[in-house]
């Protein structure tokens, strides 16, 4: 059965509200014939794929593509386990809530009453902050990987909280500004464990996956753990084909819940059920967060709540190793997607938006006009041998757990963390470099190289002091 287009299909009728007018895919082949070109490219002989899920109405449609398993040709289905990465961490979020209603914390409650490892900094850090990436705290994944610790090594919640107590500073002052950071949620499942006297594993296993039978959802808080029915995670080659992409990274919070689309569906009926958490606690959770300025932003409790064309959506991607994740919602219009992935260029995100767009034809406002992007045509700036002057030696900081080596061979630069593998420095403009979407840029004091500054999603102003010539 290898390479086989699995179609796993429910009976169903999705039927029209007043809102929604569409013929259902189950009784339209037309739309499902379209439904499944979205996802056409997972057809390919031997390649991983997708289980979709659609809701309308609380019935459900569902369908398998591609392979769960490249080795042995076993095919996708609804029952198939994802880890679905960032999507996580509502189920943590919602885990925050449940004990806030119980009375063991309070959303407003400074982090170091139950992280006292968490350093001070001029203004207090929140449970809430953290709940809406608005704490300015730096992300552990980042720490962790400058300091040469590859996805396939083993790091647990030592690690990270190590990583983390380190930081002499923020991002930014806490609550100014809203900057996603897996640090925060890594730290509401130590709060979690704190807080209740058993690990978010355990508590979101009883609080919510029992309460909603979500049988086959869990989260992986060890990287040995054999977890029956998973799908397995994989990248596109550098060649060609596939290739296995690994992660062994034990922290839970920000992401590792595995689970199915037939599980998800439990989780998104509660949002209209109140199993769990009840109306108060699902209106938490939808809330989104306010900067001290005023001003709101669009992140709630682990979901965005924003829209598309007019219509209100809820949703969160995630992603870790090769796995790919995406729930949507339209909470108006009685619809939901899920689409697990078990491919690193899968982009389920934009899968479910396409499948969304066929299924609320003639209900979504107008298109919003699109420019696509256009790769720079100028040639790869090439720096004069004498601005790489100075550059090679040893850069350290406090704040990571090793140092960067950085050699100069010819015109090319290099740099390796730790005893992690060394990468280059790709010169993008006068004493600036990228290296995997980090800006590098040299620090000088005359003409003598002094430092590195590191910029991305989870560093800004990231500073390392050359140490040695």
């Amino acid at each position: 059965m290898r390479g086989l287009l699995v179609v796993v299909t429910l009976p169903l009728c999705l039927f029209a509200s007043a809102q929604l007018e569409a013929q259902s895919a189950a009784s339209d082949p037309a739309l499902t014939a379209r439904i499944d070109s979205v996802y056409s490219r997972f057809s390919t002989p031997g390649s991983p794929g997708c289980a979709l899920g659609v809701s309308r109405g609380g019935v459900t449609f569902t369908r398998g593509y591609g392979l769960a398993s490249v080795e042995l040709g076993v095919p996708i289905t609804p029952a198939t386990v994802f880890d679905i990465g960032s999507v996580s961490k509502q189920f943590t979020a919602m885990s925050v809530v449940l004990l806030a209603q119980d009375g063991k914390l309070s959303l407003d409650d400074e982090i170091q009453k139950l992280v006292p490892e968490v350093p001070r900094y001029a203004k207090p850090v929140t449970i809430r902050q953290l709940l809406h990436h608005t704490s300015g705290l730096r992300d552990y994944i980042d720490i962790l990987g400058w300091s040469g610790i590859g996805d396939e090594a083993v790091t647990t919640d030592a690690d990270a909280l190590r990583a983390i107590s380190r930081q002499k500073g923020t991002n930014f002052e806490p609550g100014s500004e809203f900057l996603y950071s897996n640090s925060g949620f890594f730290l509401l499942s130590v709060v979690v464990k704190r807080a209740s006297g058993v690990s978010l594993r355990d508590f979101a296993a009883r609080r919510i996956f029992a309460p909603l039978e979500m049988t086959h959802t869990q989260y992986v808080d060890r990287h040995d753990m054999i977890v029956p029915g998973k799908a397995g995670s994989y990248g596109e080659g550098p060649n060609g084909g596939f290739v296995l992409a690994l992660a062994n990274w034990e922290q839970t919070g920000d992401g590792a819940v595995n689970t199915t689309v037939e599980d998800l569906f439990k989780w998104d009926r509660n949002f209209e059920t109140g199993t769990v958490g009840g109306s108060a606690g699902l209106r938490e959770m939808q809330t989104p967060g306010v900067l001290t300025g005023g001003k709101p932003i669009a992140y709630a409790l682990g979901l965005t709540v924003d829209s598309l064309r007019g219509a209100r959506r809820v949703s969160h991607g995630g992603s870790w190793a090769g796995f790919r994740a995406h729930l949507l919602r339209f909470p108006d219009l009685k619809v939901s997607l899920i689409s697990l992935c078990n491919l690193s260029s899968s982009n389920p995100g934009l899968l479910n938006q396409r499948v969304a767009e066929l299924l609320l034809q003639g209900t979504l406002g107008p298109t919003q006009p699109f420019t696509a992007f256009r790769p720079s045509s100028a040639a790869p700036f090439r720096p004069p041998p004498e601005a790489l002057a100075g550059m090679a030696g040893t850069y350290h900081t406090d704040e990571l757990l090793a140092d960067w080596v950085v050699t100069v061979r010819g015109d090319s630069v290099f740099a390796q963390p730790g005893l992690g593998a060394e990468f280059p420095l790709r010169p993008t403009g006068s004493g600036v470099f990228n290296a995997f979407g980090t800006r590098v840029t040299l620090v000088r004091s005359g003409d003598r190289v002094t430092g590195l500054t590191l910029d991305n999603r989870g560093l800004r102003n990231f500073q390392l002091t050359k140490v040695t010539p």
